[in-house]
């Protein structure tokens, strides 16, 4: 099934309003959607180079938009759904220890998941269920989404199809080693 998916995110590309197929492919994946926003952009900038940045805008806007929509579900759904389960199991006063962790470094969170492989749509839920300051959710994901279409979009731009293995296999590991560099260095910084 995620194979069809795939496939059929991927023959979005060609499609005359393709923009708008990327828009929403980018909307749904920040809060449901378990094909990231890539599949379809990278083929659009192959075919258009002249147009990377306008689709990598379109992308980081339709994500951050999608992303809200995650931080609504994770904000309107678990107190009517998520709190009643941890109190049936005694667990309530657990995720308020959890929430508070995870508001002191949700920022950073919303960072590394935006421009890692991670799913960011987990991230965007729990934002709204822990009650992640929005302006500080808002900012993060901008930032974070803007740097990983945008650092696509500029190498698809400036090498062409040659990169595209490079970015479809290794781009996400190499964020990912980035942000754990970045966090280690915080940390030593912090406690040695």
């Amino acid at each position: 099934m995620i194979r069809a998916l795939y496939d059929w995110t991927i023959s979005l590309a060609n499609h005359p309003k393709a923009l708008w197929a990327l828009a929403i492919v980018a909307f749904i994946e920040s809060s449901v959607f378990p094909i990231p926003p890539d599949v379809l952009m990278i083929p659009m900038i192959i075919a258009a180079p002249r147009r990377a940045f306008l689709i990598a805008s379109v992308a980081t806007v339709a994500s951050v938009l999608g992303g809200l929509l995650g931080y609504y579900i994770g904000w309107g759904l678990f107190d009517a759904v998520g709190r009643p389960v941890l109190e049936f199991y005694g667990k309530a006063d657990y995720f308020d220890q959890f929430a508070q962790r995870y508001n002191e470094w949700g920022a950073w969170a919303v960072l590394i998941a935006g421009v890692t492989p991670f799913p960011f749509k987990v991230i965007t839920i729990a934002s709204g269920a822990t009650g992640l300051n929005l302006i500080v959710f808002t900012v993060a994901a901008i930032i974070a989404r803007a740097l990983r279409f945008f650092i696509v979009a500029a190498l698809l731009w400036k090498f062409g199809a040659p990169i595209r293995d490079f970015i479809e296999k290794r781009l996400g590991l190499m964020f990912a080693l980035f942000c754990a560099l970045l966090i280690g260095g915080f940390y030593v910084v912090k406690y040695l």
